[in-house]
């Protein structure tokens, strides 16, 4: 196992022994120059390694980079937003050339039957954008290996990986130049996940979670595999089969050789072919019925169940030690600022009281940082709040909390009416019974759509009349825009646009009044036997009603008013904002899984009638492949090979895929599949399951504790999932940070 260490080792990183005779030679370090005209210098150093150390804080990154005044340039210019857009979106181009490139997805269907010729890009065409691409990656790796030093990048397996990957790359994309792109296999496409990898720290740490739970993981397989074997062995026993037996015969369709047994009972562990493979030997003897049973509650019911509790017992501290890693990458950040800024107040002048950071300097350096505004203006208004004259350690630490929460702006001032009258119409029509009522008639709204939907279901649209259902839309639209109106009047028009919801609301609402106005002048008033016609895909009215539709969606937000919904809710959307490396993980999967099925399969699903393995649905025996016409699940290319990934990930009859393929392709294609299976729906989807359980537990057992975690700043602050769990968090000790700081690679202080 993997050193725990390595979980807090970043990406731009160096051995903790390092030492700062790797600095550049010849380049000012920050206590280097004392006095002269070099002091200038000196000082915008200091003030440039603290707001690197700040916005490294910020982000949670390592502070283990060079320091100097040139790498902090080059390190700021590379973390800005620009570059990391810049290198995301490129990412994006790279893995998306997939649905160009040949086989091209540039179709209307994937249907083989009527999927027209696909247009395929010109030879340089995706080649020549692929170039462009490994261009930024081969700089972006020369700029990582710059900043971490030569020595660390050696001993670092990302970065050399991302070398190799490259050069593997580069010489593929030469291949398929020299070839005119005829080349039958590129490998090239296998490793463009890699890059995916690789820019993300988040899911580095995932990867080595799953290692991590391999071995575990390892020991249930084994035990299924094991019992998977003894079940088939009985079932061979069992259900030997008779040809002068019609129902012998119908068992010789899951039991008739090994693989065709083995294969049978593995679906079964996964309910998918439930009843179906126990009917046939049912029938004969219901006795038999309890070999199914014992398998099933052996198999699904215990065996992979103890797999998600291994895995959710393994995977259970993974969100934890990521939090614990960076509260200690953002109390190391600040520590490091801190040093900085009072070696520079200890050498400028003597202070009774101590060493500490003059605050000009400090929001000197505040001005620098890339911080939003609000919160810029949260740590000043706190630092103006203190006395005193240098800060502390303590108090400097105290200043950045401010960036755990997420500050929300107050809402605006109420007009002020002098009429008793307005004024009490000002507090009726700003009450939040009032959204109350709101949410009641947006519900109406869309019941009474689908009311009307379901009545309509068996009429032809041309004998439809939507005389009721237009007045009844005339009627919601006026009281939305009458809704919208008396807010503005009793909020005020900021105040009214402080809500997201409200704008969403108000823009929705003169989108409908635009087309019912619209809908008038078209067709006139509703009156019996009103036919609105459809002209081109959707009428007039048909757009009002579906946009109708979307008002009537208001009335989820009554989920924040019941607490049981809202912590249900919350925690969902926490999970949503925080589980982008396992969303990454699983596209890195699937884009590796798709792109080996198209090499092993692209072609081998043929239209029914061009070959003698592909026979009419006719005479397709039932639940079969041909039967059930998926003839849209295949792999002759990237969008169809995903789709049909996510099919046999779902697990839903994923036994016509097998036994499709197995026609079409061999028996060796199970192999494929089963592997697919276990790596989607057994390893990735329990360990998906653990992290929400981790997620969702943690957050219900510490909804009690929200208002002691936020104080007095609960009214001004939502809280983020570090503060949330700062309780259960281990606050790095003084001599940890004094440690590491002492070993930073190229940070040099005065001690």
């Amino acid at each position: 196992m993997a050193d725990p260490r390595e979980e807090s080792e970043p990406l731009l990183s160096r051995t903790r022994g390092g030492s700062a005779r790797h600095s550049p030679a010849g380049v000012p370090s920050c206590h280097s120059i004392q006095v002269g005209p070099g002091a200038v210098a000196r000082r915008d150093l200091c003030l440039d390694q603290a707001v690197v150390f700040i916005e490294d804080a910020i982000q949670y990154r390592s502070i283990n980079h060079r320091v100097d005044a040139r790498s902090l340039w080059l390190y700021r210019r590379y973390y800005s937003s620009t570059s990391q857009w810049t290198l995301s979106f490129t990412i994006f181009l790279i893995l998306a050339l997939a649905f160009i490139e040949t086989p091209s997805s540039l179709t209307s269907t994937s249907d083989v039957r009527y999927r027209p010729a696909p247009w395929e890009p010109p030879c340089g065409l995706t080649e020549g954008v692929e170039a462009l691409c490994l261009l930024v990656f081969v700089a972006d790796v020369s700029v990582k290996s710059y900043l971490v030093g030569w020595a660390q990048f050696r001993k670092n397996p990302w970065l050399l990986a991302y070398l190799v990957v490259l050069l593997v790359s580069l010489v593929d994309w030469t291949v398929s130049l020299s070839l005119i792109c005829q080349e039958p296999v590129r490998v090239r496409r296998l490793l463009r996940p890699f890059f995916l990898m690789q820019n993300s720290s988040m899911m580095k740490k995932t990867l080595k979670c799953i290692r991590w739970s391999l071995p575990e993981m390892a020991s249930v397989g084994l035990l299924l595999a094991a019992h998977l074997c003894l079940f088939t062995m009985l079932g061979m026993l069992l259900f030997p089969g008779e040809k002068d037996d019609r129902r012998d015969r119908q068992r010789l369709t899951y039991f008739r050789n090994l693989p065709e047994a083995l294969t049978s009972l593995l679906v079964l562990l996964t309910t998918a072919n439930n009843p179906d493979v126990m009917i046939p030997a049912y029938s004969k003897n219901r006795l038999y019925a309890i070999f199914f049973i014992a398998f099933t509650l052996i198999g699904s019911l215990f065996l992979m169940n103890l797999l998600t509790a291994i895995i959710y017992n393994q995977f259970r501290g993974y969100l934890m030690k990521s939090l614990q890693t960076s509260l200690l990458r953002r109390r190391l950040g600040i520590r490091a600022a801190y040093k900085v800024l009072s070696s520079m107040t200890a050498e400028g002048e003597a202070h009774p009281e101590g060493v500490g950071v003059k605050p000009q300097d400090f929001l000197q350096v505040l001005q620098k940082v890339q911080l939003d505004s609000d919160h810029k203006q949260a740590i000043t208004e706190k630092l103006h709040s203190r006395s005193g004259d240098l800060l502390s350690a303590d108090e400097f630490q105290k200043l950045f909390d401010e960036f755990d929460k997420r500050v929300i702006k107050e809402h605006p001032p109420r007009p002020e009416y002098r009429s008793p009258f307005l004024q009490s119409a000002q507090f009726l029509f700003g009450h939040h019974y009032f959204d109350y009522l709101g949410n009641l008639m947006a519900l109406g709204n869309l019941v009474t759509i689908c009311v009307f939907l379901v009545l309509d279901a068996h009429v032809l649209p041309k004998d439809r009349d939507d005389f009721v259902l237009g007045i009844l839309s005339c009627v919601f639209i006026l009281y939305y825009l009458l809704e919208m109106l008396l807010k503005v009047f009793a909020l005020g028009l900021r105040g009214y646009m402080v809500s997201s919801s409200n704008v969403f609301d108000g823009l929705l609402t003169a989108v409908l009044l635009v087309l019912e106005i619209s809908t008038l002048a078209v067709y006139r008033f509703p009156h019996p036997g009103w036919k609105p016609e459809a002209l081109g895909l959707l009428s007039l009215w048909d757009v009002t009603r579906l946009v109708n539709m979307l008002v009537a969606f208001r009335f989820l937000r009554i989920i924040r008013s019941v607490e049981l919904m809202a912590v249900v809710a919350s925690t969902i959307l926490d999970l949503i904002r925080n589980m982008r490396a396992f969303g990454g993980i699983l596209a890195v999967v699937y884009y590796v899984f798709a792109i080996i099925g198209i090499i092993l399969f692209r072609g081998v699903i043929v239209a029914p009638g061009n070959s003698s393995l592909a026979p009419d649905n006719g005479s397709a025996p039932c639940g079969s492949f041909e039967q059930l016409e998926y003839w849209t699940n295949n792999f002759d290319d990237f969008a169809a090979a995903l789709v049909t990934l996510w099919d046999v990930m779902i697990v839903n009859n994923w036994q016509v895929f097998l036994d499709a393929f197995r026609r079409y392709a061999g028996p060796w294609s199970k192999i494929y599949f089963v592997l697919w299976w276990l790596v989607s729906s057994v390893i990735w989807v329990n360990l998906f399951l653990a992290l929400i359980l981790e997620n969702f537990l943690h957050k219900w057992d510490r909804r009690s504790h929200l208002q002691s975690l936020t104080g007095d700043l609960g009214a001004t602050s939502e809280v983020t999932v570090e503060l949330l769990f700062r309780d259960v968090l281990q606050e790095p000790t003084e001599e940890e940070l004094a440690e590491k700081l002492s070993h930073h690679p190229h940070l040099q202080l005065c001690r």
